[in-house]
């Protein structure tokens, strides 16, 4: 960490907004105007869209993180977590990942945490369930999947079978009903190189309380995804919970019993719950409150900005709906960067700040290869797609705004390789515990017992007199 005397910009959290106010800050400022400092856990932000193509093998998990420290070459960027922030001295307390923690003090603030999975109490679940939040998690989710299917495919046992070749995903929104067509998609592929096992042998189920799945694309294309999805075999339970996952045994509500090894929770996001020890104000569902100008309600220094932000919509307000804010979505969160970003500039500066607004532009999901639906804004007309067409609108446009050159042209380059190799269907979960077996060759041998000593002969009983 350098020291300077000129003004700190902290931003906390480099993920998609992180990333972008951070270079778009870096862009604007004039040479030693300010510095740019980066916190963040992990020193590579996540492309979480990609996610589910990740975990299906169409992308290489590699490709869908960006290095920080690459893309912000004039960047202070720093390994680490605040944990508390004294806005009356101006100081943020970092932990970094080794070492004792420190104090850094700022003078302007970007809040940029993101989401973390939303849970519940739920008995089992912390034990049991697989997120899908972070490249780690895909990773390990495709890992686990294949797995299961080495384990199907070499045990004689039918109920280990069956449980190995059950898979339940919580949650029907884009991470959910993305993540298994991918994950079917796959498992569907994988089975031909199996003796033992086929698609029919396995079992995909999907549950969500809501209604309906989809609903950031419209009821038409939510409705034709469901049955799209029940058509490949897909079980699909609506206004449906989970009550408990013990030991991989589902109890959903509605009376269904199932057991299976491979649980994945999508249900929905929450904000980072460290801002509560931040002293910011926050909505009622812990977002920062901040302004449309992205300013911290209450403050001239502090801005936030993407899923940890609620943010008024200006477009639903000008039209009538007060109760109107964005949407945690990778749409709003890089176009709010940008405004934040300049926003920072402009505080410094003494000029005037500018208000968000974006009119939403529609919706895109993938339920596997040449299969998805999209929902496209122009204006007020709105055009509906649905297989092929949007499967290529959903990768044109996150294509797109994958973040850098570099990355997206590995993107597009797994794709094109995709169009004429076969999906790698190889399992690397020993990589989770990559030190077993060398731990197991290494380990001192167990000593040889010592044989026990041969008794002595028992002498002769002397024969009675008689």
């Amino acid at each position: 960490m350098s020291t300077t005397e000129r003004p700190r910009i902290l931003v906390v959290g480099g993920g998609y907004v992180g990333l972008y106010a951070a270079r778009r800050i870096l862009k604007k400022m004039r040479y030693g105007e300010a510095t740019v400092t980066v916190v963040d856990p992990r020193s590579y932000m996540t492309y979480q869209p990609f996610l589910p193509e990740a975990a299906a093998g169409n992308i290489s998990p590699r490709h869908v993180v960006v290095p920080l420290r690459r893309v912000l070459p004039k960047a202070e960027v720093l390994t680490g977590r605040v944990t508390t922030i004294d806005q009356d001295r101006k100081v943020a307390t970092v932990a970094p990942l080794v070492g004792e923690a420190y104090e850094l003090p700022f003078d302007y603030l970007v809040i940029a945490l993101g989401a973390v999975s939303r849970t519940f109490p739920i008995p089992g679940l912390a034990e049991q369930g697989i997120g899908m939040k972070g490249v780690e998690e895909a990773i390990g989710l495709r890992n686990h999947v294949l797995e299961q299917l080495d384990k199907a495919d070499s045990t004689t046992d039918e109920e280990i079978r069956r449980k190995a070749l059950t898979f339940v995903f919580v949650g029907g929104g884009f991470a959910g009903a993305e993540t298994v067509g991918e994950v079917e998609d796959m498992a569907r592929d994988a089975a031909k190189d199996y003796t033992n096992v086929k698609r029919e042998d396995m079992r995909f189920v999907l549950v969500d309380v809501a209604d309906k799945i989809l609903p950031e694309v419209g009821p038409k294309l939510g409705t034709w995804g469901k049955e799209h999805l029940e058509s490949r075999g897909v079980e699909i339970y609506l206004k449906t919970g989970m009550d408990s996952c013990v030991d991989g045994h589902v109890v959903l509500n509605n009376g269904l019993e199932v057991d299976a090894n491979t649980i994945v929770w999508t249900a929905g996001v929450k904000p980072n719950p460290v801002l509560g020890r931040y002293n910011l104000p926050l909505g009622p569902r812990g977002h920062v409150d901040a302004a449309a100008t992205l300013q911290v309600q209450g403050t001239d220094y502090i801005w936030a900005a993407g899923d940890n932000a609620q943010v008024p919509d200006m477009v639903g307000r000008k039209a009538g709906n007060e109760n109107a804010w964005c949407p945690p979505n990778a749409q709003h969160a890089l176009r709010q960067a940008k405004v934040l970003g300049d926003n920072v500039i402009s505080g410094m500066r003494g000029f005037p700040q500018r208000e968000y607004s974006h009119a939403n532009k529609g919706a895109v999901a993938g339920l596997g290869l040449h299969k998805g639906v999209a929902m496209i804004v122009f204006g007020k007309t709105k055009i509906k797609l649905r297989g092929r067409l949007a499967w290529y609108m959903h990768r044109g446009y996150h294509g797109m705004a994958m973040p850098t050159f570099n990355r997206k042209i590995r993107v597009i380059a797994d794709w094109t390789l995709g169009m004429f190799l076969k999906r790698e269907v190889v399992s690397l979960g020993a990589m989770e515990t990559p030190r077993e077996e060398f731990y197991e060759a290494a380990k001192p041998a167990p000593k040889p017992a010592v044989a026990a000593a041969p008794a002595a002969p028992a002498e002769p009983e002397k024969a009675k007199a008689v």
